[in-house]
């Protein structure tokens, strides 16, 4: 099963306006995968940015986020601080805008943009590298404690060697990483030369090789042998001599640093703790000349101690599992007698108090020692809190809704009682959907005891040993994640690097521009480059290619396809325009007046499509094999301050059916992937075919689909 990476749940958002209150988006709900494209499709003004900024934090002031949750690493987004999001933003979930100008500082050089954010993570990165590793490690001897197994304290001294191992280790491994960036930079440096050798006059050899010097001159580490030894020296000083190196001499020098950087990386837990405790680890410290081999034996030295290491921790991991499966079998009971209490009428004290019961004892029921967790357990306590509270309030909400759109008509049907011209509409009530909340409390409910039946099912397995290895292996990786320090220098090289991945040409000399000197295409890729300087999970793409001409167009697409790719980035791509996402994305969300009006895969969409709304955005969509007139939408979206009472789209839909103009339509589901909130589909609804033209279209993307497979 993919890995959830975002969830939005009946997320409502309205905007405060002198003419009244707009509702931009009306409970959508949406999930994002791990190394997918979501692409959210739909006319200016159908809430799809608004929903993407409110994942970010960014709301406008006069936002008004009236229902919904959005979680993201089992915790609600719409809960978090200012300084929450500054943790999260660009580290975590980054985000490429319409206008790149509006992006980019057009005072500060494009190298600056891109490095200070580098920095100021990276910072961020190493905290939480340690932070974790030391949670992590806390409550795993915690866990080990509670069991009794370690009694006589034995625990407790192998964590203090694995400690002092990861430590030295660490230290090794930064030192490495280092000298390893400076001869990366010195590979490319001396290529980029040897390019153009022969053109170059002496004078711009000499600066070349200096440039080379300078990162060449700081690679020498003890892991890193071929940079040790007398040629390469020798090599390296010939790039400072006053005479221009010849170029079989930088021929030379490039092979050395590249046998260098294809050697293996050394395993730098096992070497610390080699280093810790083996007697020899001092006479062979300057003596690193086969990694391989080096690595091998420090394998062997630390084989005994990770094996003890692994079977105590293991007997704290399988006590914390079994602690945690029989509160879930206690929390069961509770759980149902919850769940048939709360089917009454709600009283506010009452379900107040047992919503906190509820959300304390799942809390209690979470193994603390497991390193991935299950989302309808971790979100369980923020979930029916907010349902709580948000239906209690919803009911004064209501209430006030209702006395106001009253006294509306009243006001109205006395002024036309005495023949008075009236240039205002009554708002219709903005109500507060309490049996729609009350639903999503007993789905919560009922998702965790489905996930807690299966968990304490005789038959669920539970692998310890995997799940130790596990721990060890995320407790190794927080440790190493501290030891990636980001200097100016550093920052530079990934940078002009990140340049290079998005098709910059000539990135030293881009580096050291301002934005304005760039064309619209290059400033969208410097966005993309910053955005993608913090190695994040998501990328929130928000109609990136609106801003450019059609060839720029397909370059960018073409780029943010390549870039999820190599990076397994999760994207959600913001766009009106249909056929652009025709070949990148995953799953496509069709939306209209703030609703979601059809979900699916992209192939469902485009091959399949249910809803009026997107038959004719595929109507829309020029291409060039067809000679007929292109069919544009009619009418314009409705003005969301008084939200039509039917389907939005009604007025527009030709195929409009009476109760579409009275009652809004629930999502119907075609297949386990593909949903369409359309009357047409109810069962009772007359039978509409898909008009000729979306079909002819459809058999003709079908044909070349089939052409581009062969």
């Amino acid at each position: 099963m993919m890995n959830k990476k975002l969830e939005v749940k009946n997320l409502r958002i309205s905007f405060r306006t002198a003419s009244g209150k707009v509702q931009a988006v009306r409970d959508i709900s949406f999930d994002l995968y791990e190394g997918e494209t979501l692409a959210i499709v739909g006319e200016s003004g159908s809430g799809k940015s608004v929903t993407t900024r409110a994942i970010m934090g960014i709301s406008a002031l006069n936002a008004i986020v009236e229902n919904g949750e959005i979680f993201y690493d089992g915790k609600d987004l719409l809960k978090f601080s200012e300084d929450d999001f500054q943790e999260l933003r660009g580290n975590k979930i980054a985000m490429i805008f319409q206008d790149p100008m509006s992006s980019l500082n057009p005072i500060v050089k494009v190298g600056k943009q891109l490095t200070e954010a580098m920095l100021l993570k990276n910072r961020t990165r190493r905290k939480n590298g340690k932070k974790d590793f030391h949670r992590i490690l806390i409550n795993l001897r915690k866990a080990v404690k509670s069991s009794g197994a370690d009694a006589s304290g034995e625990f407790e001294k192998l964590v203090g060697k694995f400690v002092r191992a990861e430590k030295i280790g660490v230290r090794a491994e930064s030192s490495y990483l280092l000298a390893r960036k400076n001869a990366e930079e010195a590979a490319e440096r001396i290529k980029e030369l040897l390019v153009t050798y022969e053109k170059e006059s002496e004078t711009v050899i000499r600066s070349k090789c200096g440039a080379a010097y300078r990162y060449a001159a700081k690679c020498s580490d003890e892991f890193l042998p071929a940079y040790r030894t007398e040629l390469f020296s020798g090599l390296v000083q010939k790039l400072k001599a006053s005479a221009p190196c010849a170029e079989t001499d930088l021929r030379e020098l490039l092979g050395i640093l590249e046998e260098g950087l294809a050697q293996p990386v050394p395993e730098f837990y096992c070497i610390g703790y080699y280093r810790a405790f083996s007697e020899n680890a001092a006479a062979e410290k300057d003596a690193v000349k086969d990694i391989p081999a080096f690595n091998a034996d420090a394998r062997a030295f630390c084989k005994e101690f990770d094996e003890t290491f692994g079977d105590a921790a293991g007997q704290g991991v399988r006590y914390a599992h079994e602690q945690s499966v029989l509160r879930k079998r206690e929390a069961l009971e509770r759980l149902r007698a919850a769940r048939a209490a709360l089917e009454p009428e709600w009283d506010k004290a009452e379900v107040s108090k047992l919503t906190k019961e509820l959300a304390a004892l799942v809390q209690n029921c979470i193994n603390p020692v497991e390193t991935r967790k299950e989302s309808a357990e971790r979100t369980f306590g923020p979930c029916i809190l907010s349902y709580c509270s948000r239906y209690f309030s919803g009911i004064r909400k209501n209430e006030k809704e209702k006395l106001r759109y009253d006294r509306q008509v009243k006001k109205r049907d006395a002024m036309l009682a005495k023949n008075k011209q009236i240039d205002w509409k009554v708002t219709p009530p903005s109500l507060t959907d309490l049996g729609a909340i009350r639903q999503n409390m007993f789905s919560a409910i009922d998702a965790l005891i489905s996930l807690y039946e299966r968990q304490t099912s005789p038959d669920f397995c539970f692998d310890s040993e995997e799940e130790t290895r596990g721990i060890v292996g995320c407790l190794k990786e927080r440790a190493s994640q501290t030891a990636v320090k980001v200097n100016k220098t550093s920052a530079k090289r990934r940078a002009l690097r990140l340049l290079n991945e998005v098709g910059i040409p000539d990135a030293e000399k881009r580096y050291s521009q301002y934005p304005f000197q760039l064309s619209g295409g290059q400033r969208q890729r410097i966005v993309i480059a910053i955005a993608l300087s913090a190695d994040p999970d998501i990328l929130i793409c928000d109609e990136p290619t609106t801003a450019l001409d059609v060839t720029i167009q397909a370059q960018i697409l073409e780029l943010i396809n390549k870039v999820k790719r190599e990076r397994n980035l999760s994207v959600i791509f913001i766009t009106h325009d249909l056929g652009v996402v025709a070949n990148i994305a995953d799953r496509i969300a069709v939306m209209y007046a703030g609703k979601i009006v059809e979900y699916g895969t992209s192939e469902e969409i485009f091959y399949s499509p249910a809803h009026p709304y997107t038959w004719a955005l595929l109507s829309s969509m020029p291409d060039l094999e067809s000679s007929e007139r292109l069919e544009a939408i009619p009418g314009t979206p409705p003005n969301m301050i008084y939200p039509p009472e039917g389907d939005a789209f009604a007025e527009r839909n030709r195929y409009a059916l009476e109760i579409d103009f009275k009652k809004q339509p629930p999502m119907f589901q075609i297949t386990d992937t593909h949903y369409a909130a359309t009357w047409l589909l109810h069962p009772l609804a007359p039978k509409v075919d898909i008009p000729a033209s979306v079909t002819d279209r459809i058999n003709r993307m079908k044909k070349e689909a089939e052409g581009e497979s062969r």
